[in-house]
């Protein structure tokens, strides 16, 4: 996708030697420039004000693209020298529903590797049945593994199905027995994992995209990638996660972007439709190299419940890594419903609120500096894109 488009400053010394408009990407000759060119530079800075207003008229692509429709065969071909400059082979390009210039890459999975799920649970039967069966019948990637996590269950119904797991060589039930910490089980699991990569996964989650793990892996295999998260949905098909956004939310610590959002919704600028760089992921479905997990100590377990993922995407962004949101690994995520709501329940509100303090005290330099995915003119306090209000405008100056 050429975000960037037409007012960009370049430095003289990158600009020299570069050929700028080159000939066979007509319709699409900046954006094959763009990428090029930033591909040598040494910083890339966004100006994150509105200093420029693209003219729309009769014949130009920005009022409709059929204009100029050799313009997609060119920036698909301006994509393809850049990802093959960039080492990248066997990919295939194709124009996502947004619009034709924005594209789904699907990139080669250069190894079948293990994936290991971690899977915590307790009791909630039928949440957990559902889970699994999903993943066994809607999943076409073969070499994987499912740890289910007992933590203090007491439903016989739960041991009775644990037992007939038994006899399954994919699936083992290994148990924690503290009490509820989502970062502890998770890393008490992945001592049990094979797998090259980690899947983490709530029980109260349901497959829909049957190529989901290919979809994952095909970002969380490249080196410079630490986190990869899914799309999500509630039952009603309304957007549960599309990606974290720093310092979003009445909590100012992180938040879901294009919350409730119907499933068919294309997102601020198609943002729903392609897969992108954010600052987190919910760890309700997160794939992460295993080496890369332990290399950071997995989830930090001041983080009981809330908040961990995002925590351990930021420290995981401290090292280098892209974390990455892909729309085409889909699942249905009934939230809480293993939990409950931490809203609802003054103990776990108070609890979340302690957590939401902890995050704020560890990572305040990141708030304050705002989200590099998100433009400091949208509220903090929607999760749609909408523009500051003039109270928050107002409050903003004060500080």
């Amino acid at each position: 996708n050429n975000y960037i488009c037409h007012f960009s400053v370049f430095s003289r010394e990158l600009l020299e030697g570069t050929e700028l408009f080159r000939s066979g990407f007509d319709g699409s000759q900046d954006h094959d420039m763009i990428l090029r060119l930033t591909s040598n530079a040494k910083c890339i800075v966004h100006v994150p004000k509105l200093m420029y207003y693209w003219r729309s008229h009769k014949g130009s692509v920005a009022s409709d693209i059929s204009a100029k429709p050799y313009a997609i065969a060119a920036a698909k071909g301006a994509v393809a020298d850049h990802l093959t400059r960039c080492g990248f082979k066997n990919f295939e390009i194709k124009s996502t529903r947004a619009f034709e210039t924005i594209f789904e890459i699907k990139y080669e999975i250069l190894k079948e590797d293990k994936i290991s799920i971690l899977i915590p649970n307790k009791d909630h039967l039928d949440d957990l049945r559902r889970c699994i069966q999903s993943i066994q019948e809607r999943s076409t990637y073969d070499n994987y593994e499912i740890i289910i996590i007992e933590n203090n269950s007491s439903e016989q119904q739960t041991f009775d199905y644990y037992k007939t797991l038994e006899g399954n060589d994919r699936i083992k039930v290994v148990t924690y027995e503290g009490d509820f910490n989502y970062s502890k089980i998770n890393n008490y699991g992945a001592k049990f994992a094979a797998g090259e990569y980690l899947l983490l996964l709530n029980n109260d989650t349901q497959v829909i995209t049957m190529n989901w793990m290919e979809n994952m892996l095909m970002y969380a295999q490249r080196p410079d990638v630490g986190a990869v998260g899914a799309k999500l949905y509630y039952g009603d098909l309304t957007i549960q996660h599309a990606g974290i956004v720093i310092g979003l939310g009445a909590h100012r610590t992180a938040g879901h972007t294009h919350y409730k959002i119907n499933h068919d919704n294309l997102g601020y600028m198609g943002r729903l439709c392609y897969a992108q760089n954010v600052s987190a992921v919910t760890g309700a479905c997160l794939m992460v190299r295993k080496s890369l997990y332990e290399e950071l100590g997995g989830l930090d377990e001041s983080f009981k419940v809330a908040l961990n993922d995002v925590d351990f995407c930021l420290r995981l962004r401290e090292q280098g890594y892209l974390n990455v949101f892909t729309p085409f690994a889909e699942l249905y995520h009934y939230e809480s419903a293993s939990r409950g709501s931490d809203i609802e329940d003054a103990a776990k509100a108070q609890r979340y609120n302690e957590e939401a303090e902890h995050f704020r005290t560890k990572w305040k330099e990141v708030i304050d500096r705002g989200d590099p995915y998100y433009n400091p003119n949208f509220s903090l306090n929607y999760s749609d894109y909408s523009l500051k209000t003039p109270d928050e405008i107002e409050l903003n100056n004060e500080k």
